[in-house]
């Protein structure tokens, strides 16, 4: 959510910024209108609360006019009725709140359409074969890294066993990743997968997006699609330390997504799945550190990326792509040569984002400043280390072979226990 009188005092400049973020500006409009119908009717509470007081210590003291016990009759079922108009007004004020979007940073290219592409760089020389490059999905049938057609009998279309050495790739990545993370000061975290519903809604992805979000109606519990919900919402009702700010952790979990919006896309494979694993970054920090840290966060993957020497680009997403909590996000894409029969592409295989005080305001997480002793909200920000499934594409597909074998990238190695090259099983 925004300061209410930070929306009171910017209210055109948030109207722009909210059509820049193809959102409805009008929202501007009602919060202000819901806010002061709340305020009136707290005005009115307060006043008859105000006379009745007086009119009872009129009455304790002695004195007594003819019409104060019908007064006093009729303002309490006054109260009654006003109250309850209030709490129906500060639920109307808190659901309008909700649907405002974080606005942009200025610093982001505008397009209310989210379709423009705004490339910052590339990084890394694309490999050069002497042969046309497979996809990922003709490789792994070859070398039986991968099967989505006994998934689909277990499970459901979007779903894949990783076996043999690409499951142990995945551990490597995870101990490669968690290594690298831990020494750049993030807490290493394995995290719950089921989130309360509250708490979902604080991290900002139910007003719009919600449904792509798993739901156990049972149980009353959200599965996490992505760790970052799970790790912002873990301090919720606190007050950080400030000398511990910024507070980074790097957070594995499972992460489950519907792709409901994703008919008839990257049905074949594990690029868009119900199910993956990944690690992402997540930091609370002071405002005055966030484009520090987003920046932070941006160079920590690309240098995940440069350790495996991963062809990529790097975009900054413009303010139709950026979901409600982000303020500001880079998005990285990985070079697969085998994609586009055997052209190439470039595919998201990263994001960051800073959304400023967005989810802290909704989660109250504070941190006091010792300078005024006053209490500040947090800034919240993620990026991913590695969706794991995406990495293992881009690995698989980068690191091919004329023979239809996938090396080892070196930074994986010391992880594989002595597998340097993915050959045909015997």
């Amino acid at each position: 959510m925004l300061d209410i009188k930070y929306i009171h005092n910017n209210q055109d400049l948030l109207k722009q910024k909210l059509i820049n973020k193809g959102s409805e500006s009008s929202l501007i409009d009602q919060v202000i209108q819901a806010d002061d119908n709340r305020k009136e009717l707290v005005t009115q509470i307060d006043n008859l609360r105000h006379q009745k007081s007086l009119i009872e210590e009129k009455l304790a003291q002695g004195q007594k006019e003819p019409t104060d016990l019908e007064f006093l009759k009729n303002a309490k079922n006054s109260l009654k009725e006003l109250e309850e108009k209030s709490a129906v007004a500060d639920a109307e004020f808190i659901k309008i709140m909700r649907l405002i979007p974080n606005p942009p940073l200025d610093t982001v290219p505008v397009d209310p359409t989210g379709k423009e592409i705004f490339v910052l760089r590339e990084v890394g020389e694309k490999p050069k074969f002497d042969f046309k490059p497979l996809d990922y999905v003709s490789l792994s049938e070859k070398l039986d890294l991968i099967d989505t057609e006994r998934a689909a009998k277990t499970s459901g279309s979007r779903f894949g066993f990783i076996k043999n050495e690409l499951a142990l790739m995945e551990f490597a990545l995870l101990q490669f990743v968690f290594q690298k993370l831990s020494q750049e000061g993030f807490i290493p975290l394995v995290t719950p997968v089921m989130l309360k519903p509250k708490l979902m809604e604080g991290m900002g992805y139910v007003e719009r997006g919600g449904e792509e979000i798993y739901y156990l109606p049972k149980d009353d519990l959200y599965l996490v699609g992505t760790a970052e919900q799970m790790v912002g919402s873990m301090h919720s009702d606190e007050i950080l330390d400030y000398n511990k700010l910024p507070l980074r952790y790097a957070a594995f979990s499972s992460c489950f997504r519907r792709e409901a919006g994703s008919y008839g896309k990257d049905t074949k494979g594990i690029l868009r799945v119900h199910q993956f694993d990944k690690i992402e970054m997540f930091v609370f920090a002071k405002p005055e550190e966030a484009v520090k840290e987003h920046e932070f966060l941006l160079r920590m993957e690309e240098e995940l990326m440069q350790a495996l020497k991963l062809p990529y680009r790097v975009l900054n997403i413009c303010s139709g792509d950026l979901g409600d909590p982000a303020a500001a996000k880079f998005d990285t894409e990985a070079w697969l040569p085998g994609q586009n029969n055997g052209e190439g592409e470039y595919r998201e295989t990263h994001s960051t984002s800073n959304c400023t005080d967005f989810q802290s305001r909704r989660l109250n997480i504070r941190y006091r400043d010792p300078k005024d002793q006053e209490l500040h909200f947090a800034y919240t920000l993620n990026g991913t280390a590695f969706a794991i499934g995406r990495a293992l594409i881009a690995i698989i597909e980068n690191y091919q072979t004329a023979e239809g074998n996938i090396k080892i990238p070196e930074a994986l190695q010391p992880y594989m226990g002595g597998i340097k090259e993915i050959v045909p099983k015997v």
